[in-house]
């Protein structure tokens, strides 16, 4: 039986070096190219991704492409941001693999950085940058409303649209009341969106807790972009 070993260099924030073994004729490798949605020209992006639920393997790139390993037959986690372009969010299944054993996924990115001006097509993750909650609670901040405001209007724009509301905290205290708190500030978002005469039926949520860390950096600043809400378009 061949077996491979692989080494896993994580650069510029961190570097770790991990050792896994895995049958070579079963491994799945995810590969794709970071493309401008405008004109599909190449786009240099930081792509960062880590394995479902709990990141035990991740991983950060610096390029136009990617091409990483997917241990363990598992769904891994993958976010690209570029600058002046808004942040994408896929999940990849090792499920899809073509017949060489290849998850492919071209990832387009769209100008922008807020709700406002992006394509929305099915399958596109927007981070709801000035979203603020009270630290531990689910009471939304009224600094927020401007924000939430044009996903109503958004969302009045594009009649036929159905969002899916993903709630994350930052991965420390008790699991199971991380999930808790995440529901709950979905659950917040959804009723002011409802209050502004968005149908219910129109907004799925997801609570993720602390499963999906953007950083493990342990800093404030790691902490604190981890705590999110994200909005997934599902239909339009």
């Amino acid at each position: 039986m061949r077996r491979k070993f692989f080494k896993l260099i994580v650069p510029f924030f961190f570097v770790a070096t991990i050792s896994f073994c895995q049958d070579a004729d079963t491994l799945v490798y995810a590969e794709g190219q970071i493309l401008n949605a405008d004109t599909k020209e190449p786009v240099q992006a930081r792509i960062s991704y880590q394995s479902l639920p709990y990141g035990n393997k991740m991983g950060v790139l610096n390029n136009t492409t990617y091409s990483f390993p997917m241990f363990d037959k598992v769904k891994y986690s993958i976010v690209v941001e570029a600058p002046g372009f808004s942040a994408a969010k896929y999940m990849l299944d090792p499920a899809e693999a073509n017949a060489e054993k290849k998850v492919l996924k071209n990832i387009e990115l769209t100008k922008g950085t807020s709700v406002s001006g992006q394509k929305l097509v099915a399958g596109n993750v927007i981070r709801l940058d000035n979203l603020i909650f009270q630290v531990g609670r689910s009471k939304i901040d009224e600094e927020s409303y401007s924000e939430l405001n044009i996903v109503v209007n958004m969302m009045k724009e594009n009649a036929d649209m159905v969002i899916q509301l993903e709630g994350h905290t930052d991965y420390e205290g008790d699991a199971k009341e991380n999930v808790k708190l995440s529901q709950a500030r979905v659950d917040a978002v959804k009723q002011y969106l409802a209050s502004k005469d968005i149908p219910k039926k129109r907004i799925k949520t997801k609570a993720f807790g602390g499963s999906m860390p953007l950083s493990r950096e342990n800093t404030p600043e790691g902490h604190r972009s981890n705590r999110r809400v994200e909005l997934r378009i599902l239909e339009n």
